[in-house]
């Protein structure tokens, strides 16, 4: 697994997941998804960091910079709006991913307030996403991507 701060020069040619989503304010979901992903084997860029330095613009820089290069590089882009927070970075991070030919996995829990936004403007942009409304069903698209893709490597 790849986390922040890690350079995308680490990363060799093999499969590559991006987890997007809700970060600030919001409970670890990403701990969940990577140990249910653990025994496949692909790279995982998970943007989350244990510590982040709150008001330090230079290290949010550094963050944002390494999320665009990653969400780039990434063959599959997963994303989760989790309940606390509206999470405008991930709203942004999946209109520029919708308008690109990445294969998207998407999930918002059912009490996530723009929930239906995220439905209707994918419905209309990227008609054959499946707006999840848990995150297993998310985790579950992603193995079933990971085996697909694996499988045609």
């Amino acid at each position: 697994m790849l986390h922040i701060p890690a350079p995308l020069e680490c990363v060799t040619d093999g499969l590559t997941v991006f987890l997007a989503g809700g970060i600030s304010d919001t409970a670890d979901w990403q701990a969940q998804v990577v140990a249910q992903l653990a025994e496949l084997r692909f790279t995982l860029f998970n943007p989350r960091r244990v510590e982040f330095p709150e008001g330090d613009e230079r290290e949010s820089e550094r963050q944002i910079e390494w999320e665009w290069r990653h969400l780039q590089r990434a063959d599959l882009v997963a994303f989760w709006f989790p309940p606390e927070t509206m999470c405008p970075v991930a709203l942004f991070e999946l209109g520029a991913c919708s308008a690109a030919d990445v294969p998207l996995v998407v999930g918002t829990h059912p009490d996530y307030c723009r929930r239906f936004d995220v439905v209707q403007q994918l419905k209309l942009r990227r008609p054959e996403v499946e707006v999840h409304c848990s995150l297993d069903a998310v985790v579950d698209d992603i193995k079933h991507f990971v085996t697909w893709a694996t499988s045609q490597r």
